[in-house]
């Protein structure tokens, strides 16, 4: 089993190595710039000596090697067998004793040259502590680095500890957005997603919440009416035709009953399909079998359904159950409330975002914008139905991380326009 991945500890690693690989570079740095800086200052003095002596001669045709105790140097007269191009500059060890030798042209004709050499045991020294003198800070500075290091990580993961702390607080009734004016700059767009999240959290439950009230509501009432009915004909004795038509009462709140058990089923299984497996789908093809399909329907009505669809094709992941679902629900609506004679359009069309907008527009009465119609048994206008279908088709866009929306039209005619903002593309054409 792999070790779980620590941020913080990748993060420490890594600015260790880091701090730890320029804190030797620029030593290494450091160190070689004084050492060449030191040994260039000894040739140069070394080389000054030497045109001294040159220009001045005064070892000149010496037949015998000399030593001169001078700035504490020993300077010697050299042939070699055949010229140098350029002087020669080296070091030498003799009884743990470091020196430097200088050999610089003295006359060209018979090839003789000046052999100078200083002593540098205590600039080797010098260096020696030098170094030393750096190993010493870079432990330091390499133990600062670690205590910094250390302070620094867990000073970046206190926001991730404080959001953490503040989640696990939190339950179904007791729900606070995130301040993320608190937050660092960095963290403020983890501490928006996560208010939006609790806010679609909080808009589940408040719904979950008007739907098991508004069942337990909508149940209530019919089984009243049953059971107010059946006492009443239990009174006294009726004719069959009476009690037929007692029964026939009965049978048609049970009806109404299971329309409603039968919505509540929908969002049950609605549930299921938002854990179907995305496919690619051509969002275009849905639609237009779909608007094919409730085309019939509003002829039947003496009603028209325009279509117009654009552009010729838009490829999009989704779950097309869900799709299938709120399309269906904008048009049984539009239909529904759009009186004969007049006309539904659903389109579709290519939006500032590159996404596709669907919108379904009808002739009907229009919309209370007071009313929050994507609740659980909200229902508008007097037309017969549960109240709980836009509330399946909010739930199933919220699923395709779709947008939905739902207002009057603007264009002077009664009637709503029903939208949906697809955001997720991949080929249009």
């Amino acid at each position: 089993m792999s070790a779980k991945r620590s941020i913080r500890r990748s993060f420490l690693i890594k600015l260790i190595f880091a701090s730890l690989s320029l804190i030797f570079l620029f030593s290494s740095i450091l160190y070689f710039y004084i050492e060449q800086s030191i040994y260039d200052e000894k040739r140069q003095e070394l080389r000054q000596v030497a045109k001294n002596i040159a220009s001045n001669k005064s070892l000149y045709q010496a037949d015998t090697l000399m030593s001169d105790s001078y700035l504490n140097l020993s300077v010697e007269i050299i042939y070699l067998k055949a010229p140098k191009a350029d002087v020669d500059t080296y070091e030498s060890t003799r009884n743990n004793k470091t020196y430097l030798i200088f050999i610089y042209p003295f006359n060209i004709n018979d090839i003789s040259y000046l052999k100078i050499t200083k002593e540098i045991t205590p600039m080797k020294l010098l260096l020696h502590k030098i170094l030393n003198y750096i190993f010493i800070i870079n432990i330091a500075g390499f133990i600062l680095v670690i205590l910094y290091a250390i302070a620094l990580s867990k000073m970046l993961v206190i926001p991730v500890q404080t959001l953490s702390s503040r989640l696990s607080n939190m339950n179904e009734h007791l729900m606070k957005p995130i301040k993320t004016s608190e937050l660092p700059e960095e963290f403020e767009p983890l501490g928006a997603t996560i208010n939006h999240f609790i806010a679609r959290i909080q808009n589940f439950v408040k719904y979950q919440k008007e739907l098991f009230i508004g069942t337990a509501h909508e149940l209530k009432t019919p089984l009243a009416v049953i059971k107010l009915k059946n006492q009443v004909t239990l009174i006294k004795t009726r004719s069959p035709q009476e009690y037929i038509e007692a029964l026939k009462v009965t049978n048609k709140t049970v009806d109404e009953m299971n329309i409603i058990v039968s919505n509540i089923l929908n969002i049950g299984r609605q549930e299921g399909a938002q854990l179907d497996k995305p496919i690619q789908v051509d969002v275009i093809s849905v639609l237009k079998q779909k608007a094919d399909d409730f085309k019939l329907l509003a002829g039947n009505e003496g009603k028209t359904l325009h279509i117009s669809l654009e552009p010729h094709s838009f490829m999009a992941t989704l779950q097309v159950t869900l799709l299938n679902q709120i399309v269906q629900n904008f048009l049984q609506n539009a239909l529904k409330f759009t009186p004969p004679k007049s006309s539904v359009t659903i389109r579709s069309s290519l939006n500032n975002a590159k996404g596709l907008l669907i919108e379904v527009i009808d002739e009907g009465c229009g919309i209370d914008d007071t009313i929050d119609l994507f609740a659980p048994f909200k229902r508008q206008g007097n037309k017969p139905g549960v109240g709980l279908g836009l509330f399946l088709a909010k739930s199933a866009a919220d699923a395709l991380g779709a947008k939905i929306t739902l207002h009057n039209r603007e264009d002077g005619i009664d009637g709503a326009v029903a939208s949906l903002q697809l955001n997720a593309q991949t080929f249009v054409h």
